[in-house]
C-alpha cells in the first residue's frame, strides 16, 4: 500500500539517497550558541585555534536558510543547548576535569569557570543562549542537555515521539562531537538520520570529514550525508508538483478551517483574530435557536474583540504562538480566572483567582477563550442529561443525547462553534460524547496534564483532555498542556514515562498490533453497533493493522471497580463529604441517588485496601498488555460505547442505562491507559436518523503518542472507506 505522505529525496545524499515525508520530518539544530561559535566561549577554548574557530560561525547563513524553509510549512523544529545548571549539579567530574587536567594540553578555563560571556557552558549565562540569527521561534522545541548528546537528561524523545517525528535532519555543531553523538542515540531508537554537510561543522577538519564517513559508512551505518542545495532542489520539486489548493472563502458557513489552516491565514494576513472572533460570536448567538444548552458561561463579545487586538497588536510583525487567535471552549469543571467555577452545582460555585495550568498553557500559546460549557452535574455521569443548565443533545439530533459528562464542550466542537475544547475523563466523560457527537475526544495518560484548577471528580483518576474536530488538531492542543507540574502531587515526572522505538515507515506500511473484546462482551452492544464495530476492525487491518488475541478479563474487571467498588467513595470525599451530606437534596435527582445511595452503604477498611491492591494488579496486568518488548499489542480497540440512546430513554433509566454506555470507558483511567475516539462513520438508526459511530484506541500509560500514531492513520482509513461509498 503506498505511503499518504509524499516523499521528498536528497539523491545525492551517501550511501544512497535518503527519502523523507515532511510531514513527520524534523530539524535538529546542534547547539549554535554564543558558547560555540562566538569569541570568548568554550567553544573557542575547546577549539585553540581563532582560524578554525571561526569556521563554525560561517555556516549560520546556510543553517538559517534550511530553518526558514522548515518554518515555511509549518515544520517541526528542535533547537538543543549544551550547558549545566548554576550549581552543576548535573556535571560529572570527568566532563569537567579531563581535559582542563592534560598534562599538554591548551584547556586553561573550563566548564563553570567564568569567562567573556559569563560562566562556560551554564544555563542563564549570556554564552548558553542561541544565536540571534536563529532565535527559537514561538512553538520550537529547545532541549537544554547536560550532556554532548541530546537524550540524558532530556526528554527529546518523547518530544520526537509526540510530534509523530520518523525522520531527522542534522545541523549545528560541533560534527565531530555534539552532532554526531546526538545522530547515533537518534539511529538506536529507530530514526532515519541525515546530516547536511553545509550545515555541520567542527573543531578539527580531519575528525570532521573521518565523523561524516562513519556516519554514512557500511551502507549507511548510522545515517545518511546530504546537503542543503539538494533539500531546496527537493522542496521546489515538490511545491512544483503539487496541486495548487483552490482558494477558500475566508470564513466558510461550515465552520472554522483545522488550525494548521486557520493559522496560515493568519501568517498571510488574510485574516485576523478579530473577524475570527465575530465569527465565533455569530455561529454561538445562530446555534442558540437550535440548542440553547451548550452553554453556561459566555464571555461578552467586546471583552473576547479587546483579547483579541490585543494579541494580533502583540504578534504584528512577529512569529506567531502554536494557537494564536483559535477559540476554544473550557468545561465548567475548569477554572478560568474570575469566572465562576460552577460544575453545574449553583451550590458548588466558587470565583478562581487563577487559571487551571492547562488553561494558562493555551493562553500563552495564544488561545481565545471563549466560553464555560455545560456538563452533567458534578461531572458525574455519561447521559448529559444530568445538568440544571439544561440538556445539550447530539449535533446530529435534536432527540439523541449528547453524552456526558463533557457534554457542553463536546458540542461546542461538533458544531463547529470553536476550534477545539479542554473537557475531562474520569470515567469516560470525554470520549463518549465524542462519539455521539463525531469528533475527537483524547484522553491523555493520567498525572501528564496538571489537574490543579480541576474540580476533582476522583483525584487519582481525573484527567483533563482535549476535544477537536480531527486527530491533527486533537494531537497540537495536547503538545500544548501537556507538560510537567511539580506542583501538582498527581503529576508524573516525564522521565517515568515508558519511550519505544520508532518506525520511519509509520503505521501504515510498518505495521502495527490491535486487540479487540472477545464476542461475548461486545454482545452488550446493540446489534448496529455490532456490525459497525466490525466494519471498522476491517478497516483497521486493510490500513496495517494486525489482529490479535489478548486476555480482555482485567480489564472488564477493572471496570467494575469504577462504581461497584471503594473508588465511588473516593470520588465523593473529593468532592465533599460534607456538602454531599448537606447539600444531597438540593442536587440532580439522579446525582441524588446515585451518592444517596452510596452515603447509606459506606465501605469498611477492608474493602478500600482489598479494591487498592485489585487495583493495582489489574494495572500491572494492563500494562503488560501494551509491552511490545514482550508479545504485546499497539492498542486495544473497542467501540467506545454501546448505542445511541434517545433523551426520553435516558431519562427513564439514567443509571442502568448510564452503565451501559460506560462499559468500554470505565477501565481506562482505573488501569491507567490514555485513550482516544475515533470517528468511524455514520449510520441511520429505525427511526431514519443519521448517526456517529465511533470507536477507542485505548494505549498502554504514556503511549498517547504511539496512539496519536495508530489514530491518526486510522482517522485517513475510514474517510476514505466514507468516500468510497
Amino acid at each position: 500500500m503506498p505511503p499518504r505522505t509524499p516523499l521528498l529525496s536528497l539523491p545525492n545524499a551517501r550511501p544512497y539517497a535518503f527519502q523523507f515525508p515532511l510531514s513527520t520530518t524534523a530539524l535538529i539544530i546542534i547547539d549554535i550558541q554564543r558558547d560555540f561559535v562566538d569569541p570568548g566561549g568554550f567553544g573557542e577554548v575547546q577549539c585553540g585555534n581563532d582560524e578554525i574557530f571561526s569556521r563554525a560561525r560561517a555556516i549560520v547563513p546556510a543553517v538559517k536558510r534550511v530553518l526558514d524553509a522548515f518554518r515555511s510549512f509549518g515544520g517541526h523544529v528542535i533547537h538543543t543547548r549544551e550547558g549545566h545548571q548554576p550549581d552543576l549539579a548535573d556535571l560529572p567530574a570527568s566532563k569537567r576535569l579531563r581535559q582542563i587536567s592534560a598534562p599538554n594540553g591548551h584547556h586553561g578555563i573550563g566548564i563553570g569557570d567564568q569567562g567573556p560571556m559569563g560562566r562556560l557552558l551554564v544555563r542563564g549565562e549570556y554564552g548558553h543562549d542561541i544565536i540571534e540569527e536563529l532565535t527559537p521561534w514561538p512553538g520550537e522545541t529547545v532541549i537544554d542537555k547536560p550532556g554532548k548528546g541530546s537524550f540524558w537528561g532530556t526528554d527529546i524523545h518523547r518530544v520526537l515521539l509526540a510530534r509523530g517525528v520518523t525522520h531527522l535532519l542534522f545541523a549545528g555543531v560541533t560534527t565531530e562531537c555534539c552532532v554526531t553523538s546526538t545522530l547515533r542515540e537518534c539511529n538506536d531508537r529507530g530514526y532515519q538520520c541525515c546530516i547536511l554537510d553545509d550545515c555541520t561543522q567542527g573543531f578539527d577538519a580531519q575528525q570532521v570529514t573521518t565523523s561524516l564517513d562513519i556516519v554514512c559508512g557500511q551502507d549507511g551505518l548510522f545515517g545518511f550525508i546530504g546537503s542543503s542545495p539538494d533539500f531546496f532542489d527537493a522542496m521546489n520539486k515538490s511545491q512544483l508538483q503539487a496541486t495548487p489548493p483552490a482558494t477558500p472563502p475566508l470564513l466558510a458557513d461550515d465552520g472554522l478551517p483545522p488550525i494548521t489552516e486557520l493559522l496560515s491565514r493568519y501568517k498571510k494576513g488574510i485574516i485576523s483574530p478579530v473577524d475570527v472572533v465575530n465569527y465565533t460570536f455569530d455561529r454561538i448567538e445562530q446555534y442558540k435557536s437550535i440548542d440553547p444548552a451548550v452553554w453556561i458561561h459566555i464571555e461578552p463579545r467586546e471583552k473576547v474583540l479587546a483579547a483579541a487586538e490585543k494579541l494580533a497588536i502583540r504578534y504584528s510583525g512577529k512569529p506567531l504562538p502554536p494557537l494564536f487567535g483559535v477559540p476554544f471552549s473550557v468545561k465548567d469543571t475548569i477554572d478560568v480566572q474570575g469566572i465562576v467555577t460552577t460544575a453545574a452545582c449553583p451550590q458548588y460555585a466558587y470565583t478562581p483567582s487563577t487559571h487551571a495550568l492547562a488553561v494558562q498553557h493555551v493562553l500563552d500559546a495564544g488561545g481565545i477563550f471563549i466560553g464555560k460549557a455545560n456538563l452533567d452535574q458534578l461531572a458525574t455521569g455519561l447521559s448529559g442529561c444530568r445538568s440544571p443548565y439544561g440538556i445539550p443533545h447530539s449535533v446530529f439530533s435534536e432527540k439523541h443525547i449528547s453524552g456526558g459528562s463533557s457534554s457542553g464542550s463536546v458540542v461546542s466542537v461538533g458544531a463547529k462553534l470553536v476550534s477545539f475544547g479542554l473537557a475531562t475523563d474520569t470515567a469516560g466523560s470525554g470520549r463518549v460524547p465524542a462519539a455521539f457527537n463525531g469528533v475527537v475526544g483524547f484522553k491523555p495518560t493520567k498525572g501528564t496534564v496538571s489537574a490543579r484548577g480541576l474540580v476533582p471528580a476522583c483525584r487519582t483518576l481525573d484527567t483533563i483532555t482535549v476535544v477537536a474536530p480531527t486527530i491533527p488538531d486533537a494531537r497540537r492542543v495536547w503538545q500544548i498542556i501537556a507538560k510537567h507540574d511539580p506542583a501538582d502531587p498527581f503529576s508524573k515526572l516525564p522521565h517515568t514515562l515508558v519511550t519505544w522505538k520508532s518506525d520511519f515507515r509509520g503505521p501504515r506500511l510498518g505495521g502495527f498490533t490491535f486487540a479487540v473484546p472477545p464476542q461475548s462482551s461486545l454482545e452488550v452492544c446493540t446489534p448496529q453497533y455490532q456490525d459497525l464495530f466490525a466494519r471498522a476492525v476491517q478497516t483497521l487491518r486493510s490500513c496495517g493493522g494486525r489482529l490479535v488475541g489478548v486476555d480482555y478479563k482485567p480489564f472488564e474487571v477493572a471496570g467494575d471497580l469504577l462504581y461497584e467498588g471503594a473508588l465511588l467513595h473516593e470520588r465523593m470525599t473529593c468532592i465533599g463529604l460534607e456538602f454531599l451530606q448537606t447539600k444531597l437534596d438540593e442536587l440532580h435527582p439522579v446525582i441524588k441517588a446515585l451518592f444517596g445511595g452510596a452515603l447509606a452503604n459506606p465501605p469498611s477498611a477492608y474493602d478500600v485496601f482489598r479494591d487498592q491492591a485489585l487495583q493495582i494488579q489489574l494495572t500491572r496486568t494492563a500494562q503488560q498488555t501494551f509491552d511490545t518488548l514482550r508479545g504485546g499489542i499497539d492498542v486495544l480497540v473497542v467501540p467506545t460505547t454501546t448505542q445511541h440512546p434517545t433523551i426520553e430513554q435516558m431519562v427513564a433509566d439514567p443509571l442502568k442505562l448510564n452503565s451501559k454506555l460506560g462499559t468500554f470507558t470505565h477501565y481506562a483511567n482505573v488501569v491507567d491507559l490514555c485513550g482516544v475516539n475515533v470517528p468511524a462513520g455514520t449510520y441511520v438508526d429505525g427511526e431514519g436518523v443519521r448517526l456517529p459511530f465511533g470507536i477507542t484506541m485505548l494505549g498502554g500509560s504514556g503511549y498517547d503518542a504511539k496512539v496519536f500514531d495508530i489514530a491518526g492513520v486510522a482517522e485517513e482509513a475510514f474517510r476514505e472507506a466514507v468516500k468510497g461509498g
